[in-house]
């Protein structure tokens, strides 16, 4: 049946205009049908270009079975549910009913969109605020989803987003005047009824963490569960098998109280204080946490004065918002859900504050206004093989990054997955046509003074010469700051740095320039598509180790040295060849891409573990030169 689907006569060759049969996809697909009729659990590398997508929906429509598709990403669900699953359903003549779910951030609370259009005409309000909300409300009443990404007025970074949107904590549930009209509700209920249902690897781990706490449940049971890009999961599973609190949560309970105020209670004064003192309280803990765009060690920062001074005057903020809103009880569902929100925030912050609980990393992070402060267990593996043992079926994980050196043991050891089978198809590709690999002849150490300068010295002229069409690929936001600011000193082309505008839009304006240079660190280093001309040369600026004194990395060295492990082969070394895998991915996209990729690390020649970074690369040619790569880009 599989053969005869991906054959060129059979259903894809059909439906899909220009389908080449792959055998690499023919074989996954055979690999993932037997995996689900024997519901067993089946890893799969498969190189960019073996078309992993169709080769898991095909197997998962014809089995008929009810099914949970994850991915890594809101983009990459959307691919899958209007372009991807539409083609294939109807190539295979498929008329189950097919479901995207997403977490309740994306789509509109109706109630909190009434809430803030009473809030904005209010004399102190943003007028350009109004002006966003009149658009939703206008948008609101044709929607059938309330998915907001659907909404085309408004911007998908736009700071109005949170305001309309509710979370676990902020929601009223049944207490809600439109609980009925929910579309979080409706999307739901309609995946519940779904005989295929697309989400993303946060919404299937946070109603895992949901389910363990004994509450209800976000997706409904299948029978077979596919997760595509699923090198993500360990991080994030780690993430949700947690805990975490931050200033975000308190500022939005502080705004709710505002609101409530303003339109519910207009003669409980002390509610505005109370909002105001929350507000105090979290920004100063933030100003004594230090520098932004930092990850700290939170059992280290907790035995400072200052920083214990300042939780001491949050919890003191909270306890009096408690003391408060407690008089207000009753008054309106607002008031009585931030009552309860006050208390669950309190018993974060004491969680967090408990660091003698072993077995977890104790961490926080900062922006440049907020905090946020962590618990990480060390290891998610017991949960997340609990988990596949209570829910039972087929699971099918699938990357074009899992294995280190052919290997998937680390990948599966993280997850506690025992997998029946272990696939590694490799690219169809031709790299040794299509790539050239270079790491230049004298480069300085890694983190050494003035590294910044000398790679736009040597690299400024391959850019230069290749009119641009370039991601330049960095470690840290500190080197990709020093990159940008000098490249734009010295070339005459357009220079992009992620964080000046959204993801989106500097993608699109690389695309549309045609001869830029883009500066950017991890959000660019896996998900990212671009095809033909627009991008032949790929610089990475050294190999992606996580920085050391990273406290969740500190913790698991600490953890494996503990097990008698080796921290480096175990920990440190297999999570960075999975991150250059992925940034090295976003050179040749298709058949007929071309071009260079350039790294910027003398380690993978002089290190002995440099072989183990090259052999799980795909079989580029390699040279020492950056001449010959001229010569080479200059035939892209």
């Amino acid at each position: 049946m599989i053969s005869k689907t991906f054959s060129s006569d059979g259903a894809l060759g059909k439906a899909i205009e220009g389908f080449q049969p792959r055998q690499a996809q023919s074989d996954m697909a055979e690999a993932v049908l037997t995996a689900i009729e024997e519901q067993t659990q089946l890893v799969i590398e498969a190189g960019t270009g073996t078309g992993k997508t169709f080769a898991y929906l095909v197997p998962v429509l014809l089995s008929g079975k009810k099914a949970i598709i994850s991915t890594g990403s809101k983009n990459l669900q959307e691919q899958l549910f209007h372009r991807d699953l539409p083609l294939i359903a109807n190539a295979l003549g498929y008329y189950g009913s097919i479901s995207l779910l997403k977490g309740r951030s994306n789509y509109l609370c109706l109630e909190r969109l009434s809430k803030q259009m009473v809030e904005s005409h209010s004399v102190d309000a943003d007028p350009g605020l109004l002006s966003q909300l009149v658009k939703v409300r206008s948008w609101s009443s044709s929607t059938r989803s309330g998915d907001l990404g659907e909404c085309e007025d408004l911007a998908e970074d736009s700071n109005v987003i949170p305001t309309i949107t509710s979370t676990n904590d902020n929601c009223l549930g049944k207490e809600c005047p439109s609980y009925s009209d929910c579309f979080v509700l409706k999307a739901r209920k309609k995946a519940m009824d779904a005989d295929l249902v697309v989400v993303n690897h946060h919404l299937f781990l946070a109603d895992l963490a949901i389910k363990e706490t004994g509450f209800g449940e976000l997706i409904p049971e299948a029978e077979v569960f596919v997760f595509d890009e699923a090198h993500q999961l360990p991080d994030i599973a780690s993430h949700y098998f947690g805990q975490s609190v931050s200033s975000r949560q308190v500022h939005e309970l502080a705004k709710d109280i505002e609101l409530a105020y303003r339109t519910e209670a207009k003669d409980m004064r002390q509610l505005q204080k109370v909002a105001a003192k929350l507000i105090q309280a979290a920004s100063d803990l933030r100003i004594v946490l230090g520098d932004s765009g930092f990850r700290g060690n939170w059992r280290e920062a907790i035995q400072s004065i200052a920083i214990k001074n300042e939780v001491e005057r949050l919890n003191e903020a909270l306890d009096f918002a408690i003391e408060v809103l407690k008089l207000t009880l009753g008054r309106s569902q607002l008031i009585d859900a931030a009552f309860e929100r006050a208390n669950l925030i309190k018993g974060r912050i004491a969680r967090v504050c408990d660091v003698s609980i072993t077995g977890y990393s104790y961490w926080f992070d900062t922006t440049v206004r907020h905090f946020a402060l962590h618990v990480t267990p060390l290891s998610v593996a017991d949960k997340f093989h609990d988990q596949i043992e209570l829910k039972g079926g087929a699971w099918v994980f699938t990357s074009a990054t899992l294995s280190v050196n052919e290997d998937f043991g680390h990948f599966t050891s993280r997850l506690g997955i025992q997998p029946k089978q272990q696939m590694q198809l490799l690219s169809p590709f031709d790299y040794q046509s299509q790539a050239m690999l270079c790491v230049p002849r004298y480069l300085p150490e890694p983190n050494s003074p003035g590294l910044a300068d000398h790679l736009v010295n040597i690299l400024a002229p391959v850019i230069e010469r290749n009119q641009g069409r370039c991601f330049f690929l960095c470690t840290s936001h500190s080197m990709m700051r020093e990159l940008s600011e000098r490249f734009r000193q010295t070339l005459d082309l357009p220079v992009l740095v992620q964080g000046e505008t959204s993801k989106q839009k500097t993608l699109a304006e690389f695309m549309e320039l045609g001869n830029a240079l883009l500066v950017a660190t991890g959000a660019f280093w896996e998900g990212i598509d671009v095809r033909g001309d627009a991008l032949s040369c790929v610089i990475i600026d050294k190999l992606p180790f996580t920085a050391p004194d990273d406290p969740l990395l500190k913790a698991r060295i600490e953890d494996c040295r503990l097990q008698g492990g080796d921290p480096f082969q175990q920990v440190q070394l297999p999570d960075a060849v999975i991150a250059l895998k992925q940034g090295v991915g976003r050179l040749i996209r298709d058949a007929n891409d071309k071009g260079a990729l350039i790294i910027c690390d003398n380690r993978l020649v002089t290190r002995n573990y440099g072989g183990i970074f090259l052999g799980s690369l795909p079989p580029i040619p390699r040279t020492r030169d950056l001449e010959k790569v001229q010569n080479f880009l200059k035939e892209c």
